[in-house]
């Protein structure tokens, strides 16, 4: 029987949609659930706070914390996103040296068989996922497999912003360089990446809000634009990556396979 606890790290601005599946996707493995989500965007303005918890049964285990304060002077767009994803560790307060920390995107949730007697074999872990565009079955093999979830022990854990920039499959590979982190495990088949199963207006104020600014003009960020991509199964940024429909089979988690009629917006 595993011993570890597992945390569950997410920042958070607006994906209730995919949260709320994350966590019932992840339930039975996951002890704590902690959703950071500031009262500013990562441009310093001023927000309502979004987060809505589906599942009252999840009540005990969802940590909502809450940055309230407005970043520090001075920070760029990429500096907020990382001080807000160290405000994180106020939610994992509790947790023991030993304990597992996970830290994602809302939307790259890991594959549940994997974390059921999970062993941490190395100082990290990577979960290669199935990266999906606008519907879940949707699947953009330029990007397939995405490095998504990270994943360490508390005892390691000194940065939540070093674990996802600095903590890459390709460092593996690169033993001349010394200052890299090569200490990694690569779990492959590790999940999926629903990215931007949201509404062409609710992509519009993501891409005008997130770290990203080369994506916030109209050329990207226009709502009829992002309608005619989604329409056309094209990129969202216009690298010409493929986006094929696929099945809903065995593959998917099985709460989505449970609720294909519920969730039929986001199916072709």
């Amino acid at each position: 029987m595993r011993k570890n606890k597992i945390y569950d790290c997410i920042t958070f601005f607006q994906e209730n949609f995919i949260t709320n599946i994350r966590f019932e996707i992840l339930n039975e493995y996951v002890d704590f659930f902690i959703v950071c989500e500031s009262i500013y965007d990562h441009r310093g303005k001023k927000k309502d706070i979004n987060f809505k918890l589906n599942n009252p049964d999840f009540n005990g285990k969802v940590r909502h914390i809450i940055l309230r304060d407005p970043f520090p002077e001075k920070l760029n767009l990429w500096e907020r996103q990382a001080f807000q994803r160290e405000f994180i560790f106020n939610g994992i307060e509790d947790s023991d040296d030993e304990d597992y920390i996970m830290f994602s995107d809302p939307d790259e949730i890991p594959r549940p068989e994997e974390l059921k007697n999970f062993v941490l074999k190395k100082k990290y872990a990577i979960f290669q996922q199935k990266c999906f565009n606008y519907k879940f079955n949707l699947l953009n093999k330029d990007e397939t497999p995405w490095s998504g979830t990270r994943l360490t022990k508390r005892k390691f854990l000194k940065s939540f912003d070093y674990m996802r920039q600095k903590i890459l499959k390709k460092n593996i590979k690169k033993w001349w360089k010394f200052n890299l982190e090569r200490n990694i495990q690569i779990i492959e088949n590790g999940g999926w990446h629903f990215n931007n199963l949201f509404s062409p207006e609710m992509i519009s104020i993501k891409l005008k809000t997130f770290a990203h600014n080369e994506f916030a003009g109209k050329k990207y960020s226009n709502v009829e634009v992002i309608k005619k991509k989604i329409d056309q199964r094209k990129d969202l940024f216009n690298r010409g990556h493929k986006l094929e429909r696929v099945d809903i089979d065995e593959t998917y988690p099985d709460y989505i396979v449970q609720k294909m009629r519920e969730l039929n917006k986001f199916i072709l």
